[in-house]
């Protein structure tokens, strides 16, 4: 798995590579996955061989899922995210405004729509991530209420 920082129009993102075969990858970017077609083949460095030595199970266990949820950020902060990947066509909020909860914050446009971007909690705007014309991914941090 390799492992980027990337930085999109001024956001920054967590990008893993988890696999790539032939023209698909699969990619996570900022925790959420993403099955990706790439135009031509990524040639695949030399696979290294090491040598396998087999143990005497201790007890038959079961693999039970664990879901990873992301650390919760400081204290009374709210960091709202992007619901799905689009361009910011307006910002209705502005650096120390105070918001409530359903607010609009935000104007999402995705697949030719326009998507209201609510305040989740009551607080006071403590940064802005994003401007306007701004293309985001799904899953990006667009502001902070404190």
């Amino acid at each position: 798995m390799k492992e980027f920082k990337m930085k999109i129009n001024g956001s920054e993102y967590n990008v893993n590579i988890e696999s790539i075969e032939d023209t698909h990858a699969n990619v996570e970017v900022n925790g959420t996955m993403y099955k990706v077609e790439i135009d031509k083949p990524i040639r695949q460095a030399t696979p290294v061989i090491r040598q396998v030595v087999t143990a005497k199970p201790a007890a038959a266990a079961t693999a039970v899922p664990v879901k990873v949820t992301p650390a919760a950020p400081a204290s009374g902060t709210n960091i709202i995210k992007s619901p799905l990947p689009g361009v910011i066509i307006d910002v209705c909020v502005k650096m120390g405004d105070a918001v409530k909860t359903g607010q609009k914050l935000f104007v999402l446009e995705a697949m030719k729509m326009e998507n209201s971007i609510n305040a989740e909690s009551d607080g006071k705007v403590t940064e802005i991530k994003v401007n306007k014309g701004d293309s985001v991914l799904e899953g990006a941090d667009l502001i902070v209420i404190g």
